[in-house]
């Protein structure tokens, strides 16, 4: 529960939109890990109990819903921003997370990119 808080509540509660600085490597996959984990969850929770309400029929699997939605634009700038600092932290510019865009391979690229160790980076952003 330490963790939780340390690296996902705080992360939203104090860096929600805070593109500037540098986030470590444990700060961002323990922020992803929680992100994963709670949108599986709140996935779960349409699926199950708030489609089945609204009369949605889900098919086969799960589709999402309007919590999976909501979860989803909370969460979309305070991704973006870890992301960038994480960035930031190996001495790449925040505009390498555009690669992100291309099918495939940017999440390859991003993922080679956060899995770096940190660099002694002195210029800013």
């Amino acid at each position: 529960m330490e963790k939780f808080n340390r690296y996902f509540l705080n992360t939203i509660k104090y860096h929600y939109a805070d593109f500037q600085g540098r986030a470590s490597r444990s700060e961002f996959w323990y922020f992803f890990l929680f992100y994963i984990l709670l949108a599986f969850a709140m996935e779960l929770l349409d699926a199950l109990v708030i489609n089945p309400l609204l009369g949605v029929q889900s098919g086969h699997g799960f589709k999402g819903g309007v919590l999976s939605a909501i979860y989803g634009l909370i969460l979309f700038i305070p991704y973006l921003a870890i992301g960038v600092r994480r960035l930031h932290d190996i001495g790449k510019s925040g505009w390498w997370m555009l690669v992100g865009l291309v099918p495939f391979l940017g999440a390859l690229v991003l993922i080679y990119f956060m899995v770096q160790p940190s660099r002694d980076v002195r210029h800013t952003y």
